[in-house]
């Protein structure tokens, strides 16, 4: 038994199954008409399959956040699978949906990991722990805001960032994820994987900024339809086709990682790219792009002591730029290898990238950690391991 809903504006498989509390393999089976991979579309119908649940009827003092408690499910999943409840204004008699949870925590990990997802996960996180600090550095292209978030109140500054690469999502469930677990343990005075957190908070301030590139990652997980204001140019940066899983760029097709001033036209010339594409276009100039001016604003703006800058693939780590990185360098690449099965890489040919640029203008520790290995975008099913292996690379930089 099924009952139909029809697709609104943002929606993904993944994001319709996670509001109706059932995975995407659910959806494929009321729907075999759909492909695994292709997007969906304002306007058309999926069939839901209808589950059984359990319901509650709202009493007099009733949260839900003490309802998430009291039933042991995360305050995301309850509200998701009660989009129309109204947390401000639970009415007493008012029924709800328990779902089938996954336990007590914001951020979900099985499942496609989007900026909607993240502007929501933050919103949860910034409420469950207060102590969290948000701030936004700037806009993408189509005018999305790029929040970055500080955990830590110590003297020495750290930044990470996460998607400059569109179809590289999953970093930014990893770093997510990352303040999620940190924010957890500082809160329960607890250790994280034997690190004493508290410490580290008084030590150490960490900037996250988990999703560089937006736009890009919309595209590779809504696709385009003709109603985006730049449908016709992503067709043809595209080679006419409509499945946008391996674009790298920005929303202009311009390669963010290819944007800093650092060699920048050695990048272009070697990469012979001639204009707005998928993936390897180093734009017209330096900085072109809003999302880079505005990562590199925020940089200059603060003291790091180091910068990592999250992609997948590959399993290495990438610590060097020209002879210019700190003496340190190599040995602090050796830890973050000895922490998390990685491998350190001194890299040539290579420039304008955003370790490249934060080299050449601080002279301080800068890093590329490619997470995962296989075809981008990686499957979610292969997060918890690039999870086990990067946290430690995470914790890590936090003391280097």
């Amino acid at each position: 038994m099924t009952f139909p809903y029809v697709v609104k504006r943002g929606d993904t498989l993944h994001r319709v199954a996670r509001r109706y509390g059932m995975n995407v393999t659910a959806l494929y089976g009321a729907n075999p008409h759909l492909k695994e991979h292709n997007y969906l579309y304002p306007g058309q119908v999926v069939h839901i399959p209808v589950r059984t649940t359990s319901r509650y009827v709202i009493q007099a003092g009733d949260t839900l956040w003490d309802l998430a408690l009291r039933f042991n499910i995360s305050l995301t999943e309850l509200q998701s699978a009660n989009p129309d409840a109204d947390p401000r204004r639970l009415r007493i008699g008012q029924t709800i949906v328990l779902p089938v949870s996954k336990g007590l925590t914001i951020v979900e990990t099985d499942v496609e990991y989007g900026y909607a997802e993240l502007m929501d996960n933050l919103d949860r996180l910034l409420e469950a722990y207060p102590f969290l600090e948000m701030t936004l550095i700037g806009q993408s292209v189509l005018g999305k805001d790029i929040p970055a978030v500080r955990i830590g109140t110590g003297p020495r500054e750290v930044h990470y960032n996460g998607a400059f690469h569109a179809n590289e999502w999953m970093t930014s469930l990893l770093l997510i994820k990352f303040i999620e677990d940190y924010a957890a343990a500082y809160a329960g005075r607890k250790p994280l994987r034997n690190r004493d957190m508290t410490a580290l908070y008084e030590q150490t301030s960490l900037w996250v900024v988990p999703m560089v590139n937006p736009d890009g990652v919309e595209l590779v997980q809504q696709g385009a339809t003709p109603g985006h204001p730049y449908y016709k140019e992503l067709l043809r940066w595209n080679y006419d086709s409509q499945q946008f899983s391996r674009w790298k760029a920005n929303i202009r097709g311009v390669d963010l990682n290819d944007q800093f001033p650092a060699h920048w036209e050695a990048e272009r010339d070697r990469r012979e790219v001639p204009g707005p594409g998928p993936r390897d276009y180093a734009g017209p100039a330096p900085l072109s792009e809003p999302e880079a001016q505005a990562i590199e604003a925020f940089t200059r703006g603060h003291s790091f002591r180091l910068a990592m800058a999250f992609h997948t693939q590959g399993r290495e780590i990438y610590w060097n730029y020209r002879g210019q990185e700190p003496p340190e360098a190599e040995e602090a690449a050796r830890r973050l290898a000895k922490a998390s099965g990685y491998r350190a890489v001194e890299l040539t040919g290579s420039d304008a990238g955003y370790k490249d640029w934060f080299i050449q203008e601080f002279g301080r520790l800068g890093f590329t950690i490619e997470a995962g290995i296989g075809i981008n975008p990686l499957p979610i099913g292969q997060f918890p391991q690039m999870y086990d292996e990067v946290i430690g690379i995470m914790l890590e930089g936090l003391k280097l």
